[in-house]
């Protein structure tokens, strides 16, 4: 079922749209509040749901467990590689992971399967920050 275009769906493309890596939905909420544009909190969740149903929004689960999006810069499917500490987001081709889930699900006698890969680290940049705070302590 397709979602209307409402104003306040392009509300939360445009703030999507303006934050770097993922956010949640609380988070992208709390910016549209500060500008007074009256959207709720569950209209921020379904205008989220939408645009990644769309393929309009990356989504993904943190290692917490809560869901999170970013505007979508690929319309192809890929993976995405994500700095625990800022967020940094570099989005992937895994060719050996397509293949892998592909050869297990055949396997197992599953078809049309479907995976999300999404892996956790931290980015060059924090990797060096944490080392040297390390070393100070």
């Amino acid at each position: 079922m397709a979602q209307r275009n409402t104003w306040q769906r392009e509300r939360v493309r445009e703030a999507l749209s303006d934050v770097q890596g993922f956010v949640s939905a609380q988070s992208l909420h709390a910016r549209l509040r500060e500008e007074n544009t009256g959207i709720g909190l569950a209209t921020v969740y379904r205008a989220l749901a939408g645009l990644a149903a769309q393929g309009d929004a990356d989504s993904l689960q943190s290692p917490e467990g809560e869901n999170l999006y970013r505007a979508c810069l690929t319309s192809t499917h890929h993976h995405h590689l994500i700095c625990r500490s800022c967020g940094l987001t570099v989005e992937i081709e895994a060719s050996e992971v397509e293949q892998w889930a592909h050869r297990t699900a055949a396997a197992n006698g599953f078809t049309e399967a479907e995976h999300i890969v999404d892996i956790f680290g931290y980015c060059a940049r924090c990797a060096a920050t944490r080392a040297k705070e390390r070393d100070t302590h």
